[in-house]
């Protein structure tokens, strides 16, 4: 990826240490799987996950904590707690088929029930990939890292400009 390493000893400098603080364990995915999956409440989490009463309100607390849940009172009765994911665990989505995708791909014979399908069509998604920002889609060759100066500077020495500004934004319902 060029010439530039990321410091890997430095933890504050990248965002995927960040992420893995968060959600670098197993139950906090199954339970985000869970929220997409349209679970709300504690008592569903336990029996669906079969997950430990414990566990689970450990991961509970700390993906609210990171503003990933969000803890209300529920519309019927007050008196019960819902988990929903808030705008931040939403955008969690693309990482989450990402990983969904990959373990398709290289962890083991099975077939994919219930598949993932766009709603328009309903035929199945596809790869999540890395997109360029006039939509490109780029392979790890075509990654390269660069200081924030140097945004745009071809090896030409010449300067780039987007084409357009992502909007990689999930749309929740």
């Amino acid at each position: 990826m060029g010439k530039i390493r990321e410091n890997l000893r430095e933890l504050n400098g990248c965002g995927l240490p960040a992420a893995l603080e968060v959600m670098g364990e197993r139950w906090s995915f199954m339970i985000l799987r869970a929220s997409f999956n349209g679970l709300h409440h504690f008592e569903e989490f336990l029996n669906e996950l079969g997950i430990a009463r414990n566990i689970l309100s450990n991961r509970l607390a700390k993906l609210v904590e990171h503003g990933i849940l969000k803890r209300e009172p529920c519309a019927d009765d007050r008196r019960k707690i819902e988990y929903r994911l808030t705008e931040k665990g939403f955008d969690l989505l693309p990482a989450m088929i990402a990983l969904r995708q990959w373990g398709h791909k290289y962890g083991g014979e099975f077939e994919e029930n219930p598949v993932l399908v766009d709603e328009r069509d309903r035929l199945p998604i596809g790869p999540i990939s890395i997109i360029a920002h006039d939509g490109r889609i780029l392979t790890g060759a075509d990654l390269h890292l660069v200081h924030p100066e140097d945004l745009g500077l071809r090896a030409d020495g010449t300067r780039a400009t987007p084409a357009r500004k992502p909007d990689l934004k999930v749309v929740a319902s």
